[in-house]
């Protein structure tokens, strides 16, 4: 009996197949206008009119922000080859010299993390500069980033990317583009036999994984939104709340859920407090980059709300009024 899924055939990453449109790029739209379309939502919801040119100069800017951010982390953290310090131009170029010819590949890898520090950067600067309450409106903005994410994780799975690791639960998936396993090994060999998958003398086996992006689109997307919007956002009791809990909602999620992901590769575990002897081996104790940044964030966030709960307790000024002119003072001397 097969205990595994594989991965529907009839998934491709591009819209039109001979155009270089993907899903992935058309996901990322749909969440930027979600995103967009909520906090235009909660304006009018304060019965304040939407400003439109400034909202949408907020969002270009947060957008720059981000993918600075994100493509920042992405080739720095997230890739101990130092791959893009010997080819700086892949950093940016969406093409690349594949066997001897030009091909379009994209901008592939992002870091939510790296994208999160770069959005909140550009977006302070705007607030400031544009002299718009940076919690306030903050807190409107994270309201509906998690409904947006939802989609962009969706993209992730039509690319068969970010996938994770081997599994033998019954709703494990067969990834085209994962890497097999040599089936001369022992647990390999094991491993296959549990879940129903012959080998039949292949070289590689491609085991089952968890389609961990489907986990991180339902809970750090919808299930998070739902918390934010329904009720995190209704008991907001001062400004900067709705961010903080954002932080931290997001922080726990993307924790637990990272024992499900595949470790990018070349960093594996930093923290290894039980070593496993393969990847069908799993152990609560070993922790992957993803979850030391989680912790980060959590840990920000939890400072931040303190921050923000003293901020809201200050006792406002009082205006005390035009000073009076010296020439006024002298007369009342007199």
């Amino acid at each position: 009996m097969l205990a595994y899924i594989q991965y529907p055939s009839w998934i491709h990453p591009e819209i039109v197949p001979w155009l270089p449109i993907r899903w992935y790029g058309l996901m990322y739209l749909v969440a930027f206008v979600i995103t967009y379309l909520l906090f235009t939502w909660q304006l009018r919801e304060r019965k304040e009119k939407p400003q439109q040119d400034l909202v949408l100069d907020m969002f270009f800017w947060a957008i720059i922000g981000l993918l600075i951010g994100a493509r920042a982390f992405a080739v720095t953290i997230y890739d101990p080859t130092g791959y893009y310090l010997h080819h700086p131009l892949q950093i940016i170029l969406p093409v690349a010299v594949v066997d001897g010819r030009l091909r379009l590949t994209g901008i592939a890898g992002m870091s939510y993390h790296g994208g999160l520090v770069g959005a909140v950067i550009a977006l302070a600067i705007f607030m400031r500069v544009k002299k718009i309450s940076i919690l306030d409106w903050g807190d409107m903005l994270v309201a509906g980033i998690p409904l947006g994410y939802t989609f962009g994780r969706l993209g992730n799975f039509i690319n068969g990317e970010l996938y994770g690791r081997i599994t033998k639960v019954s709703w494990g998936m067969v990834f085209p583009a994962a890497d097999g396993f040599p089936s001369t090994m022992p647990w390999v060999r094991d491993f296959a036999a549990a879940v129903g998958m012959p080998v039949n003398g292949a070289a590689l086996v491609n085991l089952p994984r968890h389609p961990s992006q489907l986990y991180e689109a339902f809970f750090e997307g919808l299930v998070l939104w739902l918390i934010i919007w329904f009720i995190v956002r209704k008991r907001k009791p001062y400004k900067g709340f709705v961010i903080a809990w954002y932080m931290i909602g997001y922080g726990v999620f993307r924790f637990f859920i990272e024992y499900a992901r595949e470790p990018d590769k070349g960093i594996g575990f930093p923290i290894t407090l039980a070593p496993v002897s393969n990847p069908g081996q799993f152990s609560w104790f070993n922790f992957s980059t993803g979850q030391i940044l989680n912790v980060l964030l959590i840990a920000g966030a939890v400072i931040a709300m303190a921050a923000f709960r003293a901020r809201a307790r200050q006792p406002v000024p009082q205006d005390a009024g035009p000073r009076p002119s010296p020439r006024k003072l002298r007369k009342k001397v007199k």
